[in-house]
């Protein structure tokens, strides 16, 4: 199961507009599109909301972004009820995954970057992350494929009794900006190496009716600057 930040139909949530996506003109279909997040775009859903019953062992990270140039920020970030952030995606000149299990594993000194990817270009890029046992691998446009060490315990937990922030991390300065067409969270750690198969494909194929980018979405996300409303990953 895939469970997805739905920015489709927010009901004007501040810092927040359409705009062209990562294809303006795809083959068969709609063009794509994507939200432009602002300064002020403040987003946040109880994790238990996304994740019913518990946040996978094993995973894929997904997600097609244009970051503004230069910009160095988190993406995601999942806090636990004391709130200590457990996992978080940092996209810049060097992206980081954070990853803190219930044991403290691993260390911050540990945590996997990627100095030889840079996200803030400008340009669009489809990121693909699978977590798999004790390593993390981040594939970036579908080509560069680098795999890091990830030292967490066996049976590793991430908590649901706590909150998931959009775009930063709870009393950072720095905000994401820039455009984001898809994001997901799939249960599944080979997802990552079919991303731009099976969720975000090139221009010349039509999307897929089964992917969250082609779905018209039923449960919205309606977000007011600092005050979640109601959330939902589809």
């Amino acid at each position: 199961l895939a469970n997805v930040f739905s920015l489709s139909r927010w009901h004007s949530p501040e810092g927040v507009r359409k705009t062209p996506g990562f294809c303006t003109v795809r083959r068969g279909s709609k063009p794509d599109i994507a939200y432009r997040v602002g300064k002020t775009t403040q987003i946040s859903a109880p994790t238990k909301q996304l994740f019913p019953g518990f946040f996978p062992e094993d995973f894929s990270i997904l997600f097609t972004i244009k970051p503004k140039a230069g910009l160095q920020s988190f993406l995601l970030s999942v806090y636990n009820h004391q709130g200590i952030q457990q996992l978080g995606v940092e996209v810049g000149r060097a992206p980081v995954f954070l990853y803190e299990d219930q044991h403290g594993k691993p260390t911050p000194e540990e945590y996997p970057l990627f100095r030889s990817i840079n996200l803030a270009d400008g340009k669009w890029h489809r990121v693909a992350i699978s977590v798999e046992k004790k390593s993390v691998t981040i594939i970036i446009d579908c080509k560069k494929k680098v795999t890091k060490p990830l030292r967490r315990s066996d049976q590793a937990v991430i908590s649901t009794e706590g909150i998931t922030v959009f775009g930063t991390r709870i009393l950072d300065d720095e905000v994401f900006e820039g455009d984001i067409q898809q994001l997901l969270i799939v249960a599944d750690p080979r997802a990552a190496y079919d991303y731009c198969e099976h969720y975000s494909p090139d221009c010349e194929t039509p999307s897929h009716h089964d992917t969250p980018q082609a779905q018209e979405p039923e449960d919205e996300v309606s977000m007011c600057k600092g005050k979640q409303q109601e959330g939902s990953f589809e």
